[in-house]
């Protein structure tokens, strides 16, 4: 036998696909992330049932007054004031979404579509400041709009993020002053 042949009658054919195994493979991988999805899903609805005593929240009036100060841009979520990673889900606070701020003399209207609105009476704010992060958000230093305010009895901080950073600053200057001068008002009642 010349060498030639030697080497074609030693190649092997190409080893057969065990596919039995790799659909068992894939369909267990898929069985694991619906797991992991739905203890997720069940872990939000758990703390929305934990978070069931805070009250409803309020809807902004009928007049509210003249705008101070307009805003668009994201909604990323409420925590428990002071304390950035204890998110706050009860009544859809715990949903991201787009949103449109208008503070007025009468408070903060936050209008989200897709998702439920809510409105911040001036006298339940507490505190505006610059912030890097809320739970799920990390942003750069000063990269987000925090307002602390009072519901029911809980403080709960508030973070939004505006289309223009630059307006971030005007907000929090306004905000400090609507709290200051409510705080005023009330200490002379």
């Amino acid at each position: 036998m010349t060498p030639q042949l030697l080497l074609a009658a030693e190649k092997e054919s190409a080893q057969v696909t065990d596919w039995a195994a790799r659909i068992g493979w894939v369909v267990g991988l898929a069985l694991f992330v619906a797991l992991v999805y739905w203890l997720m899903r069940e872990g939000w609805k758990w703390r929305g049932t934990l978070q069931g005593d805070l009250p409803e929240l309020p809807t902004a009036p009928a007049h509210p007054g003249p705008a101070r100060l307009t805003m668009s841009g994201r909604y990323h979520g409420s925590t428990t004031a002071g304390q950035w990673l204890d998110r706050i889900v009860a009544h859809g606070l715990g949903t991201r979404s787009r949103a449109d701020l208008t503070l007025t003399d009468a408070g903060l209207d936050v209008v989200r579509p897709g998702a439920s609105d809510f409105f911040v009476p001036a006298a339940a704010l507490r505190e505006a400041r610059l912030d890097k992060g809320i739970a799920g958000k990390v942003l750069t230093e000063g990269g987000l709009l925090v307002v602390t305010w009072a519901h029911g009895d809980r403080l709960i901080d508030s973070g939004f993020r505006s289309d223009h950073a630059a307006e971030h600053n005007a907000w929090v200057e306004a905000l400090t002053t609507m709290i200051e001068t409510n705080t005023r008002e009330g200490a002379e009642r």
